[in-house]
């Protein structure tokens, strides 16, 4: 399912204040620096939050989104001309050799098309140099996150410079197997309009997660909880070989 999100400028443009604690970083920069990382791709780099950290410590990155209004809001920032930034899809890079490739967020749970999944899988391990990782985030659906998608939950208001107040919130639409579909809504007090995105996340399963990456080459190096959401997530880290198999 297409994130709706992309036909909607002025969500790209007020995300970063709507999502303003983006914590869920820090663990993604350290392991950059841990690594000595050089070169980075940031598969779905939506307004470009961790790509310009990165790049602000002389890391050269590549961010690709398929979200044009989220790459146009990266662009925009200061600093950006040091990012390489790429409308589309994993499958949409010229050949690359990074040190890490990184999905954060909601990124991989996102992609739920399996081909697509795939598709990205097998984009990543070509991008990284051999004992290159690629690091990525999955909520574990143990813990049935969704129950807790609500408008009573999730509700808040938020004051948007120069734009006034805006209200938020989810509210859960269908849960069908591994697929979560929500609706996001964005009220705007000053003019009244309403914005609404329904997104679909892919739940998997830890033990389906590795073995799809061990099927795509990769040596599953540790799987970590997530700093931000102890017991909530799978952190995977993933190594590119030295010598391909």
């Amino acid at each position: 399912m297409v994130d709706e999100s992309r036909t909607y400028p002025r969500f790209a443009a007020i995300y970063d204040v709507l999502e303003s604690d983006r914590s869920d970083l820090e663990p993604y920069v350290r392991l950059a620096e841990e690594l000595g990382a050089r070169q980075v791709l940031d598969i779905g780099c939506g307004t470009g939050v961790l790509a310009l950290l990165l790049a602000d410590r002389g890391i050269e990155v590549v961010g690709v989104d398929p979200d044009a209004a989220s790459v146009d809001v990266a662009r925009g920032k200061p600093g950006s001309e040091r990012v390489r930034w790429v409308h589309g899809d994993a499958g949409a890079l010229e050949p690359l050799q990074v040190d890490l490739v990184t999905m954060t967020a909601n990124v991989a749970q996102a992609i739920v098309d399996p081909q697509m999944w795939q598709m990205t899988l097998r984009a990543a391990y070509e991008a990284l140099r051999p004992g290159g990782i690629l690091a990525f985030e999955t909520r574990d659906p143990a813990r049935r996150a969704w129950e807790e998608w609500n408008r009573e939950a999730s509700y808040r208001v938020t004051e948007m410079p120069g734009a006034g107040a805006v209200e938020s919130w989810v509210q859960l639409l269908e849960v069908r197997g591994p697929l979560v579909t929500f609706r996001g809504t964005i009220e705007f007090t000053a003019d009244g309009q309403v914005l609404t995105v329904d997104s679909t996340l892919r739940f998997r399963e830890r033990r389906e997660v590795e073995a799809e990456l061990v099927a795509h080459g990769f040596v599953v190096d540790d799987v970590r909880d997530a700093p931000d959401r102890p017991g909530r997530e799978f952190v995977f880290l993933a190594r590119r070989p030295l010598a391909d198999c």
